[in-house]
């Protein structure tokens, strides 16, 4: 029997290539996607198409973060242009503490052992809830409230790989490139200047490979 993993599935390269990574493993995967009224919610049908290209169990969540607190959420703040190391607007304040407890909450009701996210510390745009010791903490925490005996385990595995080396284990993988939304705007077409889509574009540069966005 494939052992369970509960994936936060954004829809963006990261997250699919996360999925696909669990998929390609044995994992039986259960995809959480999050409709938290972002700006980009677009994404949230990439991430349902990416699902389903592998026949996974998909919820959709919808929460709201009346408080705002970031570009992302609040339309009267503009999104950054610049590539910044310091903390973003696109920052939204607790996100994935938030995320990560409704995830680790469904993988013990499902009896999944893991839980996995695309969390990145070389790109991670200065996201404090994207770091190496807030995964380790949080995970030692979340388990102290926690019923089961055996623990859960948050993983992120492209966490220290380069941009441009996730793009080529994407390829590798077979994940559907085309579905996959990095944009912080919504819109049919990526708008090519927000952060995340110059950290795309530099990536697939590096590497040599059509990015099916860019066709």
């Amino acid at each position: 029997m494939r052992k369970k993993a509960v994936v936060l599935l954004s829809g963006g390269l990261d997250s699919a290539t996360t999925l696909y990574w669990a998929y390609k493993r044995g994992f039986r995967c259960y995809s959480l996607v999050f409709d938290y009224a972002q700006r980009h919610r677009r994404e949230i049908y990439s991430a349902l198409k990416i699902s389903s290209s592998i026949k996974a169990e998909v919820t959709v969540i919808k929460l709201s973060f009346p408080w705002k607190g970031s570009s992302l959420l609040d339309k009267k703040k503009k999104i950054p242009i610049k590539i910044s190391r310091s903390i973003p607007s696109t920052y939204v304040p607790a996100r994935n503490s938030i995320f990560l407890s409704i995830a680790c909450g469904f993988a013990e009701t499902i009896k999944a052992s893991y839980v996995f996210f695309g969390a990145n510390v070389i790109d991670y745009s200065g996201y404090p809830d994207c770091r190496p010791d807030f995964i380790k903490k949080f995970e030692e925490a979340i388990n102290m409230g926690m019923k089961i005996k055996e623990k859960i385990k948050i993983r992120a595995p492209l966490l220290k790989m380069p941009k441009e080396e996730i793009v080529r284990l994407s390829v590798k993988l077979g994940v559907p490139l085309e579905y996959t939304w990095s944009c912080y705007r919504g819109g049919k077409k990526p708008c090519g200047k927000c952060p995340s889509c110059r950290i795309r574009r530099e990536a697939f540069e590096k590497t040599g490979i059509q990015d099916p966005l860019e066709k």
